[in-house]
């Protein structure tokens, strides 16, 4: 999708030169001292599609009539933090939350999804693969990793559940599986583990290999594993490879989930009491939210929730049934989008904070792009067709809990919504913040082979939200 040619002063922002140089080192990456953060654990929930941002966190009621559209912005319990109208539940916990409304891609990526997962998972820019295969572009072993990988990297493994588990699917698997999700070069030991649930049995979530077949005991299990590891071991005598120690990992985990009662607990939602689950709501994207808040409280270090679309919604919205909505946008996001989402993500801060969890907690909301601010995607009808197109050059993300101060915006755009103003930043912003609230300073590794490097070099934490 080629996007609009921008004014020279968004250029000035958007562009490289701006990024790399003066003008962001002057806005941005000068940050004042703060204290350190307490997370141990983090959720990412990620709008799959592209989140509209003019519609939601960053709304403009004075842009012309084709930017704004028809939702009004409200306050909130965040004195001078403004959200869209259909979003109540959020706007009674906004004092959590901290709004980042000037994220943007710099023309670093393509304006597809896949470069805007891949940006927005790992804080890397697309290479020029992305720019080439587009939606095309599979996942590569030595892609960047994600950042839920590296936190499960560099934390201690938990005793009984993986250290990153996504929920409840993979990303576009298997036709336009995204890249970005995975571990890549850090060897699949730190991939997370998938967990698959469906719309119709929310409650019922598939963990790869959590059931026992049959009369197979946990002490039978042992014994079939002792099997299994003499047969193996010739295997590895002839073929010491990468790929044979990523086999042996699997059968590892697999193992680890099969023997442990503690996963099975971890993953029984209906060990939640009533109110509870009526609180978050009945769909498959509050079930995930809810285990999410499960899984943290049983240690696991990255919970990755991506949202799972309504096939209704493909024809209603063209929008592949999420966020994506090239045509119908406000119908779309008022009866359907929004309040699966304000409810659930709601309850969700609540209840860390009820708990007393959401100060180790961090919780990121975002998505691989924003939407075009100007109404009327030329696929879907125009501006009669309602809908938004594809807008990775602005998007805004939500964060809250793990030390972050909540009630606070940070950075801005311009009038129209089209263009970081001030203070912007990129995914690699992000991520590092992402590193920063869970502690994590050491960003080398050792890739598949052993070899030394560097897990990122670029961006900063953007320590004025702490």
């Amino acid at each position: 999708m080629a996007l609009p040619h921008p004014t020279r002063r968004a250029a000035l922002v958007a562009g490289g030169m701006s990024y790399f140089g003066c003008d962001l080192a002057t806005r941005v990456l000068a940050a004042p001292a703060a204290a350190r953060p307490t997370a141990r654990s983090a959720i990412m929930i990620w709008l799959s599609g592209g989140a509209s941002h003019i519609d939601t966190w960053d709304m403009k009621p004075d842009a012309p009539e084709e930017y704004r559209g028809t939702f009004r912005p409200v306050d909130t319990s965040a004195p001078g933090v403004r959200l869209c109208e259909h979003l109540p539940h959020l706007g009674k916990q906004a004092h959590h939350l901290a709004v980042v409304r000037s994220l943007g891609d710099h023309r670093r990526g393509t304006g597809d999804h896949h470069a805007g997962y891949y940006y927005n998972l790992t804080g890397h820019a697309p290479d020029r693969t992305f720019h080439q295969l587009l939606n095309a572009r599979t996942p590569y072993p030595t892609d960047w990793p994600s950042m839920a990988s590296v936190v499960a990297l560099k934390r201690p493994p938990h005793p009984h559940l993986p250290n990153a588990i996504t929920l409840p699917h993979k990303e576009g698997a298997p036709e336009y599986t995204r890249p970005g999700q995975f571990a890549a070069r850090l060897g699949v030991e730190y991939d997370p583990v998938f967990v698959d649930g469906t719309r119709e049995r929310p409650l019922d979530f598939a963990v790869p290999a959590l059931s026992l077949g049959g009369d197979l005991t946990a002490e039978r299990l042992g014994d079939r594993r002792s099997l299994l590891g003499a047969i193996d071991a010739a295997h590895r005598f002839a073929d010491d490879s990468a790929a044979n120690r990523d086999y042996t990992t699997y059968q590892r985990k697999a193992f680890t989930l099969l023997s442990s009662r503690q996963t099975k607990a971890a993953f029984d939602l209906r060990a939640e009491p009533e109110r509870v689950r009526e609180k978050y709501g009945r769909g498959i994207n509050a079930a995930s939210m809810l285990l999410a808040r499960r899984l943290v409280e049983a240690g696991v270090p990255f919970v990755s929730v991506f949202w799972k679309g309504d096939k209704e919604l493909d024809t209603l919205c063209k929008s592949g049934g999420g966020w994506d909505t090239h045509g119908n946008n406000f119908n779309c996001l008022k009866d359907r989008l929004l309040p699966e989402f304000d409810r659930p993500f709601a309850a969700l801060l609540d209840d860390l904070h009820q708990r007393g969890m959401l100060a180790s907690t961090l919780v990121l909301v975002t998505s691989e792009m924003g939407r075009m601010p100007k109404i009327g995607d030329r696929r879907s009808g125009g501006v009669a067709g309602a809908g938004r197109d594809h807008w990775p050059a602005c998007q805004s993300v939500l964060l809250a809990g793990g030390g972050v101060r909540g009630g606070q915006v940070f950075g801005t755009t311009d009038k129209r919504a089209e263009y970081p103003d001030q203070n912007p930043v990129a995914p690699e912003h992000i991520a590092r913040t992402v590193f920063h609230a869970m502690g994590i300073d050491d960003l080398s590794a050792t890739d598949r082979e052993g070899r030394p490097f560097g897990l990122m070099d670029d961006g900063r934490p953007l320590t004025e939200l702490f």
